[in-house]
């Protein structure tokens, strides 16, 4: 492969360019979430449920309560584990001893009373007011739960990307070592790598992906595994095809005759060859994982509460569509289609960069 022209030919293809571009950009929201998101709990999961369903740009008062008995810790790539109290208010009464707050929502009279000795010991009025009551923005809004929707976001797209990686190295291992073994060797060990491939592709992908998952039981790695597992078809039936053309060819039959040993031909002499078609496939192969992983989080299958996952936002709002609020369940949705989108984008033009026919 001419690394030099294919870099070339890269620059100039402007959608590759635009594709490449935004699955990098989405791949660092992703390791740096919790830096970038607004709530740094761990999942995103700080939840107040007063201010529900609340639109883009929303903005609240929140009376933060230390709570004596835990600590926070905080992790950059795993947020922190909470343990302070977020109460969005919409009236505070500061008294000398104690303070009177009235939570956002409520119509009554009603004021709750706290003493100050709840809040760190040799602070001021003024000091606690600075470091425990402050305005918070949603730039986004919030969702049924009252989480703040650009950090689910966020923190969701972790999944997607996670996804794609580990069910494409999963199927790229599997799909490469059998599709090499039943091309290059043949005979029993071909016939018994087709009959695996027409078994597990007689079986509705979605289907077996279910029933993987379900016997592995739901949840983080266990899609992962799942997904990996039935996507190595097509890889393997590619690798087959081309090292079953690759060793006919004279350069192939020549290093044999030097007395090269097999996996020599096949590791040095073929599978470099594969290269370009393969990463095409994987291009693809991403975008399907994607998909498949935002269905089985829709079904409930899939990444489990309260862990943000793009297909799960999806399904707690689909409702909203008809409920007049329908970027609850717009934005997700949008945020897997592009993210698609860009992998199929970027898989068309590297298979046009790559000279892959087939």
């Amino acid at each position: 492969m001419n690394f030099k022209r294919f870099f070339k030919g890269f620059k100039k293809d402007a959608w590759a360019l635009v594709s490449a571009f935004f699955i990098l950009m989405v791949a660092f929201l992703a390791i740096f979430a919790y830096v970038l998101a607004p709530d740094k709990t761990k999942y995103a999961n700080q939840m107040h449920l007063s201010i529900h369903s609340k639109p883009p740009g929303f903005s609240c008062q929140l009376l933060l309560l230390p709570r004596s008995s835990d600590k926070s810790t905080y992790s950059l790539f795993w947020g922190s584990d909470n343990a302070n109290e977020e109460i969005p208010v919409s009236s505070l009464k500061w008294h000398d001893d104690f303070l009177e707050f009235k939570r956002y929502g409520n119509t009554t009279t009603y004021f709750e009373k706290i003493s100050l000795d709840q809040f760190p010991k040799g602070l001021t009025k003024d000091q606690i007011k600075d470091q425990f009551v402050y305005q918070k923005r949603f730039i986004l809004g919030t969702d049924k739960y009252g989480r703040d929707l650009l950090s689910r976001l966020l923190i969701g797209s972790r999944i997607s990307i996670s996804i794609g990686f580990v069910a494409v190295f999963i199927s790229l291992f599997i799909g490469l070592i059998l599709g090499a073994l039943a091309g290059y060797y043949g005979g029993w060990i071909d016939r018994l790598v087709l009959w695996l491939i027409n078994i597990v592709w007689s079986v509705p992908t979605l289907l077996m992906v279910i029933a993987i998952t379900l016997a592995l039981g739901r949840g983080y790695w266990q899609v992962f595994v799942a997904v990996g597992l039935t996507m190595w078809v097509e890889v393997a039936r590619l690798v087959r095809g081309q090292v079953l053309s690759i060793k006919e060819a004279l350069f192939i039959q020549a290093s044999r005759v030097l007395g090269f040993p097999n996996f020599k031909v096949l590791t040095t002499h073929i599978l470099p060859l594969v290269v370009p078609p393969l990463i095409v496939i994987s291009a693809a192969n991403f975008a399907s994982a994607i998909l498949m992983e935002s269905g089985l989080s829709f079904l409930g299958i899939g990444a489990q509460p309260p862990m943000p996952s793009w297909g799960g936002m999806v399904k707690d709002h689909f409702r909203y569509l008809l409920l007049g609020k329908p970027y609850l369940a717009l934005l997700p949705g949008m945020a897997i289609m592009t993210l698609v989108l860009a992998f199929m984008t970027l898989g068309n033009s590297l298979r046009d960069l790559l000279d892959v026919r087939n």
